[in-house]
């Protein structure tokens, strides 16, 4: 259980800096903007700010959230109701509690809420964006770095010594840190390059299965071959693991990595505050193009200032293009304009690198297409 404050949700403060700042066009209503909304399972933070706003992605702007709450924010679940407040110079959203069918022009009446405390569990809170879409990416891929995998420990050696191992099976390995009970398997795989300068930004591991810390290495045992008193003689134990789950064969040489919980998408859809640029880096599963609700790797990451939550929007690149006037003279060429065509929501975030799903676009999403501040 936890306990979520809506209070804070309710009152807006104008020292409050709303996560869009930076957006200098006001914000703009659906042509279709209902007074009120009731939230339903299978909700999104995205969906139901796309029911009010044109531009979902400024959700924190008609709530007048601070960044600590964008960051944190309190949950909301199915039954509570949203309201659209249209009274004020700047339209905003708050929570209500219907408690009539209104006066001649039929709408419902609402009750302001006021300070109160509510305890629910979280796992029946509403998320970001749809989570079923993204569950897979939550704990892999991996993305890896030179140092990351010159650190990250080794399998050498497997159950009985076989070639290969699976669920439940036992796997010994060296660089396994104290106290870590669960690691991520993974085998180093293609590098991950920036599409206009070819610079390697980390390495998108195969993500091979979990592993479970049984023993912990660094005892040292007599080797029963060789003269027990000498310091030559005494071996290293590696780390005993048991792998609870595996979604390739896991053997001799493949890495570890300490596995972390997977981040609760509870962070709001808001801009970065820099002024961020990047490009689309692949599409997983290797496709040429990407549409709404596929995954994206884009080229900014931790030390850029991107983190979850973060909305980018996506423009294609129109190339180049040469024009010579009457057919006389040399051409002259241009650059087209780029043209913005779509938006992702950053979910993962590395330290050169970060995954980002796909919400809205007009056409086709390909490599090379840049993302930026919306």
């Amino acid at each position: 259980m936890i306990r979520s404050i809506i209070s804070a949700l309710l009152i807006g403060v104008a020292a409050l800096v709303p996560a869009g700042a930076g957006a200098t066009d006001p914000v703009r209503l659906a042509d279709d903007a209902p007074d009120s909304h009731t939230v339903v399972p299978g909700d999104t933070l995205w969906s139901i700010s796309g029911k009010f706003l044109k531009e979902p992605w400024r959700w924190p702007e008609v709530w007048r959230l601070n960044r600590e709450q964008i960051r944190n924010p309190h949950l909301i679940y199915p039954g509570q109701i949203i309201v659209l407040d249209r009274s004020g110079a700047v339209p905003t959203l708050k929570f209500g509690k219907r408690i009539g069918q209104g006066g001649g022009d039929r709408r419902p009446l609402y009750e302001k809420r006021f300070p109160q405390v509510y305890s629910s569990p979280s796992a029946g809170a509403i998320q970001s964006i749809p989570v079923r879409a993204i569950q897979p990416f939550l704990s892999e891929p991996l993305v890896v770095g030179d140092q990351e995998d010159e650190r990250a420990g080794i399998i050498v050696a497997t159950q009985e010594g076989r070639v290969f191992t699976g669920s439940g099976d036992t796997i010994f390995a060296t660089r396994i840190v104290p106290g870590i009970p669960e690691w991520n398997v993974y085998r180093k795989a293609k590098p991950m390059r920036e599409p206009v300068t070819g610079e390697v930004l980390g390495y998108e591991a195969v993500y091979l299965g979990r592993a479970r810390v049984q023993s912990e290495a660094g005892v040292l045992t007599p080797d029963v071959e060789g003269d027990s008193g000498s310091a030559e003689a005494r071996l290293p134990v590696p780390a005993s693991l048991m792998i609870t789950a595996a979604k390739q064969e896991i053997g001799k040489g493949d890495r570890l990595l300490p596995a972390g919980r997977p981040e609760l998408l509870s962070y709001v859809p808001h801009a970065p505050e820099a002024d961020l640029r990047g490009r689309v880096v692949s599409i997983y599963n290797g496709v040429a193009e990407a549409g709404r609700y596929n995954v994206v790797s884009v080229s900014l990451g931790k030390r850029d200032g991107l983190e979850i939550g973060h909305v980018l929007s996506l423009h294609r690149n129109r190339g180049e293009t040469a024009y010579r006037e009457d057919n006389v003279g040399r051409p002259q060429r241009f650059q087209l304009p780029e043209q913005r065509y779509g938006l992702v929501f950053v979910f993962r975030v590395f330290d050169r690198i970060a995954y980002a799903l796909v919400m809205e676009n007009d056409g086709p999403v390909t490599v090379a297409d840049s993302v930026r501040k919306p």
